[in-house]
């Protein structure tokens, strides 16, 4: 509520004369007649109109007040939003080879410790498309560039090991997430890839996949995750003599190739980051997720509708009533 006119209800300031004029009215001016004896007079009990000769002075001030207060004209604002978004484009780009499997971020491994925090990156985003590439030997689009969060955290959630596991085309990959990219019309598109390797297999090498991202203006965060040195990795060990396998745990050395995934970075205008744990994994997420943040623009629009009419029919109604009252129930005599 606002009033378009404040500076009237200086008009207020009249209810001071007012006052004083009736107080001195009721001093100097009382009416009187004469009577031979005043013993019943004096004995009677005021009546209920005589103890209410004020409210006409009241109705008066009050009446008043009001008409002011129109004039005044009090408004109610109508407030409307226009938000307009600039989003970030983002492929999410995730390494699904065997190496994968390594404990050193337990109790999980590396691809659930990933997957888990993939999708707590997804949670914190909202206008943008984000989509998903998987890869191994080979890589594929998971998921498109989209809006709907729930799709993308189940098909998150379906990732496994396949039979193209064995190897890693890390170059193949990110050819494929620019593919999907190349034609955004977002004012950022960025690429996330994560893995714990080097690049042994595919007809793209890393670098030559860079360059052509850093062409169409992509920039490539790559996150390094695994522990250097020898990791405890699951593996199947058949029995020669009966046949049977069972899973156990061996030490293994990693193999990430930290210098080629610095490059992709460097190259491209993004960032490389070395994940050792699933803290420091998450740590990483929430460092991109402060990176990448979409643009925001809001514009308010005010509109206001005029409330003065309720003002000044309760203001009418008080003076007119205050005018029928003095001529009528209050009528002094003379």
């Amino acid at each position: 509520m606002r009033f378009k006119d404040p500076w009237i209800l200086l008009l207020l300031i009249l209810w001071v004369p007012m006052i004083l004029v009736y107080l001195r009215r009721e001093r100097r001016f009382r009416p009187a007649i004469r009577f031979s004896s005043l013993v019943a007079v004096k004995t009677a009990p005021p009546s209920l109109f005589i103890r209410a000769r004020h409210l006409l002075p009241f109705l008066r001030l009050l009446g008043f007040g009001l008409l002011v207060v129109a004039l005044a004209r009090p408004q109610r604002g109508h407030s409307d939003e226009e938000v307009s978004t600039e989003g970030v484009d983002i492929m999410m780009v995730l390494d699904i080879s065997e190496s994968m499997r390594a404990l050193d971020f337990q109790p999980d491994n590396r691809l659930a410790v990933a997957k888990k925090t993939m999708r707590d990156f997804l949670r914190k985003r909202s206008s943008d498309r984000i989509g998903l590439v998987v890869f191994g030997a080979r890589s594929f689009t998971k998921c498109p560039l989209t809006l709907d969060y729930n799709v993308l955290d189940r098909f998150i959630d379906d990732i496994a090991f396949t039979d193209f596991s064995y190897q890693t085309a890390i170059g193949t990959a990110l050819a494929t997430a620019a593919n999907r990219l190349k034609e955004s019309p977002a004012k950022s598109r960025v690429i996330v890839l994560l893995t714990d390797g080097a690049n042994n297999a595919g007809d793209i090498p890393p670098l030559t996949a860079a360059k052509a991202a850093a062409e169409l203006g992509l920039k490539v965060h790559t996150i390094g995750v695994g522990k250097e040195g020898r990791v405890p990795m699951p593996v199947t060990v058949r029995n020669p003599f009966t046949g049977e396998t069972k899973r156990q745990v061996q030490m293994m050395d990693s193999d990430l190739d930290e210098k080629t995934l610095q490059e992709i970075a460097q190259m491209t205008g993004g960032t490389f980051f070395r994940a050792q744990s699933a803290e420091k994994l998450a740590e990483i997420y929430r460092q991109i997720d402060t990176m990448e943040k979409t643009e925001i623009k809001t514009t308010i629009y005010t509109s206001f509708e005029e409330k003065f009419y309720p003002w000044l029919w309760a203001g009418f109604l008080l003076l007119t009533a205050e005018l029928l009252l003095q001529h009528t129930r209050f009528r002094r005599i003379p």
